[in-house]
């Protein structure tokens, strides 16, 4: 019987493949894999754990942020209450400030009117005694009556 070379190939293919399985290349390979399949899932249980941390840590994140909004939209309410409190208390400290600005200027006012009517009476008065001086010495008579009355009349007035 005459064997080609596809036959010999043949045989030691089948040789080779016995011999691996005798020495356990198969068992070696299956190790390997199953060393390589463990790293895997330790790898994938590790992101997991990361994954979920993570997650909390985002979780947290998301409250803190949540209240420090919350707190942030209190102080702004607060804030604008005491603005409107400040502003009424300027404003009646304003309206105050202006009434008694006000009655000081018709204080004031009212006397220099004083003032101006005293001054108006005194000028009528000298006037006055300036003409009845006048038409007394122009009389010639009781000269000295006359400056009595005159100075009488000067005292009651002022």
């Amino acid at each position: 019987m005459e064997f080609d070379a596809e036959f010999y190939f043949f045989v030691g293919a089948v040789l080779l493949v016995l011999f691996f399985a005798y020495i356990g290349v198969h068992k070696m390979i299956a190790k390997g894999l199953d060393g390589r399949i463990e790293g895997i899932e330790k790898e994938l249980a590790e992101a997991s754990r990361l994954r979920a941390e993570a997650q909390a840590l985002f979780d947290s994140f998301a409250a803190k942020t949540a209240e420090a909004e919350a707190q942030a939209a209190s102080i702004v309410a607060q804030a604008k209450t005491e603005a409107e409190a400040l502003a009424k208390e300027a404003q009646v400290r304003l309206e105050d400030y202006i009434a008694r600005r006000k009655k000081q200027a018709d204080d004031k006012i009212a006397l220099a009117e004083a003032q101006a009517v005293a001054e108006v009476r005194s000028a009528a008065t000298d006037a006055a005694v300036k003409a009845a001086e006048t038409v007394l010495k122009t009389s010639g008579n009781q000269a000295s009556f006359i400056d009595q009355g005159l100075a009488s009349v000067k005292t009651l007035m002022n």
